[in-house]
């Protein structure tokens, strides 16, 4: 089985953002990027199925920058046996990389498509949906637990009231949720092999999808800051705060 991993680079979760002093956008100059949180757990997803058997061959793909391409070496070092590098300088929003997607995936045939369920920049939760649809795969959204069972895919997913199962027929698109595992980290050998494992490069243009940008970003601000706390003497005190200054009770 042939399973289709789809990868982001975004800003390390560790770094702390800021905000371009024009309030066009994030400021990325000299920031350290990675793979996106969402994204490592679907290639852990997808190693984890091929270790029992399950998946023959694991391809990654990701849109974006020619530094998109070290993200997609990290996850050959992850276990991947070869990835798939769409160009694209300018950006890409969501319905566009579902269509991208829609077109490797009609070029490859995986009988699974993983991606993360959000990415923490842009944090849109679309692109898993759209691929879905424009596909006609079902889709298992927000994954706990993948179970694959021949031709079917059992996905557990949490919802509001607890957890719920969906049985998928194959192919199908499942994204992922932070508890379905725990990404490992590559090794030095792994890393070293990682580089002589084939990358192909590819444009928009070469699938036959022109990128057309939506939505217009007017304003990035950043968060306001959070003001002091207070102590207080004793529960009455506390609860005459609440009462008369929050208002909360």
């Amino acid at each position: 089985m042939k399973v289709l991993v789809a990868v982001k680079r975004v800003i390390d979760y560790n770094v702390k953002v800021r905000v371009k002093p024009d309030n066009t956008g994030v400021d990325l100059a000299n920031v350290k990027m990675a793979m996106n949180p969402f994204c490592e757990i679907a290639v852990e997803e997808a190693v984890r199925l091929k270790e029992k058997g399950i998946a023959t061959e694991i391809v990654v793909v990701s849109i974006g920058p020619k530094a998109c391409q070290e993200q997609i070496r990290t996850a050959l070092a992850l276990g991947a046996d070869r990835g798939i590098h769409i160009e694209a300088d300018e950006e890409v929003q969501s319905l566009d990389a579902a269509k991208l997607l829609k077109a490797v995936v009609e070029k490859e045939e995986p009988k699974l498509v993983i991606l993360g369920k959000q990415s923490i920049d842009s944090d849109n939760n679309q692109t898993g949906q759209m691929l879905a649809a424009l596909t006609g795969m079902g889709q298992g959204t927000f994954a706990s637990e993948v179970v694959v069972d021949g031709e079917k895919v059992n996905v557990t997913r949490e919802v509001d009231g607890g957890l719920m199962t969906v049985s998928l027929n194959l192919p199908a698109v499942v994204t992922t949720d932070l508890r379905l595992n725990e990404p490992r980290y590559a090794s030095l050998p792994n890393i070293m092999k990682a580089k002589k494992k084939p990358l192909d490069v590819m444009s928009p243009a070469d699938l036959g999808v022109e990128i057309a940008a939506r939505l217009t970003t007017l304003k990035v601000e950043a968060p306001a800051a959070r003001s002091a706390g207070i102590k207080v003497a004793d529960v009455a005190e506390l609860v005459d705060k609440l009462k008369n200054e929050a208002k909360v009770i």
